[in-house]
């Protein structure tokens, strides 16, 4: 089945994206009728002919019902956070019913299995998480899914053609094992404003040296790494670490990617000022969620 238009942002489920068939219940259902109605035949029993009728007439309304469970309604792309290189992403589908009836049991199914089941309140809307794999950086298109659906009786199943969104995810590269900064990216040094003087301030983590003070050791840093670390203080000042494409020579593109992208992270959690030099982009020395957003953003998508 060909999907139901080229990738939106929303699509509204009309008569002709919607199939039907019976279920197995439903195939069962049509025997019992058809043996009834042989039954009443042969022994002329009107009570028989009635309560045929009466159960065919329970199947016509329920296959309206399940098609109306479907028809009309609107299916639009939520949000979907980025997330690195071999994890899963969760794209949100959003599920609005905009009819003044509920409508139950709506299913969301890819190749054939059940990813979630909602009931969606008159005029209201609900959503399904759509999770899929995440092998590479850049940006992951959100898979096709089809919507379905047995309501109100399990006799009918109702099934829409496949829905491709216009929706993607950000993949961050996957970042390497933990390792220290490398010695150039410390050099330079900024003043903070309101920092108190006397050589208290943390300023970041630089590898252990004998004879450094065992009350300076970042334990939990050193465990990330595998390595001995320790904690640098100054006097209101603040390392501005430069994270250098350049300074990886000799390593493949997806390597520095790789290695870039930990140390945008690690010096994010350190509290250090930090800012990316790739080449064609340079970003600014910074630090919050932003700055963090923004590295690991230009990391995803650089060429290559």
């Amino acid at each position: 089945m060909s999907s139901v238009a080229n990738a939106s942002d929303a699509v509204v489920l009309g008569r002709r994206q919607l199939y039907m068939l019976p279920t197995r219940h439903g195939l069962m259902f049509c025997v019992l009728l058809a043996v009834l109605l042989l039954a009443s035949v042969n022994y002329g029993n009107g009570l028989g002919y009635a309560l045929t009728f009466l159960l065919g007439a329970v199947a016509v309304v329920s296959m309206l019902h399940t098609h109306r469970n479907l028809h009309r309604l609107r299916v639009a792309a939520g949000p979907c956070v980025p997330v690195f290189a071999g994890a899963t992403a969760v794209f949100r589908i959003q599920l609005i019913n905009e009819a003044p009836l509920p409508r139950l049991g709506v299913r969301l199914e890819r190749g054939g299995a059940e990813l979630g089941r909602v009931d969606i309140a008159p005029r209201a809307a609900a959503h399904v998480d759509l999770a899929a794999p995440a092998p590479r950086r850049g940006w992951l298109a959100a898979p096709e899914f089809t919507l379905a659906t047995e309501f109100p009786l399990g006799l009918l199943y109702s099934w829409s053609r496949r829905i491709r969104l216009a929706s993607r995810c950000l993949v961050y590269p996957q970042p390497a094992p933990p390792q220290p900064f490398p010695a150039a990216a410390a050099e330079s040094v900024r003043p903070e404003q309101n920092t108190r003087a006397g050589g208290d301030d943390f300023i970041g983590v630089r590898e252990f040296h004998w004879g450094d003070s065992p009350r300076h050791v970042d334990w939990k840093a050193s465990a990330r790494a595998g390595d001995w670390l320790t904690k640098q203080f100054g006097d209101g000042l603040r390392r501005s670490v430069w994270l250098d494409w350049n300074a990886l020579a000799g390593l493949e593109t997806e390597a520095r990617l790789s290695l870039l992208a930990r140390w945008v992270l690690d010096a994010e959690s350190s509290g250090l000022s930090y800012g990316l030099r790739l080449p064609g982009r340079t970003i600014a020395p910074g630090a919050g969620a932003e700055q963090r957003h923004d590295c690991l953003k230009a990391l995803a998508l650089h060429p290559g």
